[in-house]
């Protein structure tokens, strides 16, 4: 089989948040399914995600899918392209060539992973696809309803050969590896209020990085009628109260102190501290304009994956779906207020058997049920391919 991958591949690095693992998850994940994955040369689809809506965009667009199509009618002359496979936000959809896409033989599968946290209903730009791979347990009603063909598999994970068994040895404290954000300061920092054991590793957890308030700007009236007016028109009426809400009743953010921040990590070294903690900590709850900061709007990450195919005794927050993927308190497992967490977390520091056995269990259940292959195959089954 060979597919035509389309997964935020760039020519050059951008101003965006962590993009280029996907690319190689994909790959590699397809590759071990026995998938030979094609790309278009010369093109950044990342680069698409820097534009606004706009002339920028649309040339971006214009430009970028000429390319694919011209691409697609060489290949094809040379051998069959199965399949076009996707990670594309509406804004680098042009609808026009998926439909040409289509017309030539090559049916159109779109992975996304934001489908809660980023719409209210699918957009248009995704209704012509053939098929969509939906990660989040939370969003497939929204495909159901709009009537669009989906397919609800994990998401897309692979981990080097070498880190398929537990580790051997635990280096590492209690640890929640991820860039902070007012979110997670407030449940991590009411846990380790709570004698939470634990550290964190990620930007924006040190002191010097938490700046003081600053001064309020002054505005016109006319100014800021007109950016709250701007907000309504974009969000909605439901969005502007909760942001209202947030304001007026804002969640406490403990301050966390200097011996509990350890150093970033990324690469093989991300993988290693992952794997080698006593317990890793994953949060669920996101930022967005479509829940209030007291109760946040909260969906499985890409990280309940990754963490325990990595072969990590894991400790996250519930949210719908999870168990789905794992059996809680036996292969990982979850708390839902930062009181749950300190207690989980003591129980498990106190019991090495048990965090030993979670990590066997969750790995295997990973590798061997949530693999790329393993969706990959349900994909080719819905296709007929």
């Amino acid at each position: 089989m060979r597919v035509l991958l389309s997964c935020l591949q760039s020519t050059r690095t951008h101003s965006l948040p962590a993009y280029g693992f996907w690319r190689d998850y994909f790959v590699r994940g397809c590759r071990e399914a026995g998938i030979e994955c094609i790309e278009v040369p010369r093109v950044d689809w990342a680069e698409g995600l820097t534009y606004p809506p706009g002339k920028e965009c649309e040339a971006w667009r214009a430009r970028t899918w000429q390319m694919v199509l011209d691409f697609v009618r060489a290949e094809q002359k040379r051998a069959r392209l199965h399949c076009f496979l996707s990670y594309l936000y509406p804004g680098q959809v042009e609808r026009s060539a998926i439909v040409e896409l289509q017309r030539i033989g090559i049916p159109c599968v779109n992975f996304f992973c934001d489908n809660v946290r980023e719409f209210d209903r699918i957009p248009a730009e995704y209704r012509d696809f053939t098929l969509h791979w939906v990660p989040e347990f939370e969003a497939v009603e929204m495909y159901r309803n709009a009537g669009l063909p989906h397919i609800h598999a994990p998401m897309p994970c692979w981990v080097p050969p070498a880190f398929r068994v537990p580790p051997r040895d635990e280096t590492e404290p209690p640890t929640f590896i991820g860039s902070a954000d007012l979110l997670r300061r407030h449940v991590l920092g009411q846990a380790m209020n709570g004698a939470a054991d634990l550290v964190v590793r990620g930007p924006g957890w040190g002191a010097d990085d938490r700046s003081a308030p600053a001064a309020p700007r002054v505005r016109s009236i006319a100014r800021t009628l007109a950016n709250q007016a701007r907000f309504l028109r974009t969000h909605g009426v439901r969005a502007y109260c909760y942001k209202m809400t947030d304001k007026l009743y804002p969640v406490h953010t403990p301050g966390v102190h200097p011996s509990r921040v350890r150093p970033a990590v990324f690469g093989e070294e991300y993988f290693r501290v992952t794997r080698e903690s006593m317990v890793t900590i994953g949060v669920n709850r996101v930022p967005t304009w479509k829940a209030s900061n007291r109760r946040p709007l909260t969906y499985s990450r890409l990280r309940d994956l990754e963490a325990p195919m990595l072969g990590a005794c894991y400790l996250t927050e519930w949210t719908a779906g999870l168990n789905d993927l794992y059996e809680i308190g036996v292969d990982i497992d979850c708390y839902r207020t930062p009181e749950e967490l300190c207690g989980k977390l003591s129980e498990l520091r106190r019991d090495q058997s048990r965090r030993r056995l979670m990590r066997e269990r969750a790995q295997r259940r990973a590798l061997e049920e949530h693999s790329v292959a393993r969706s990959m195959d349900r994909i080719r089954a819905r296709l007929g391919l």
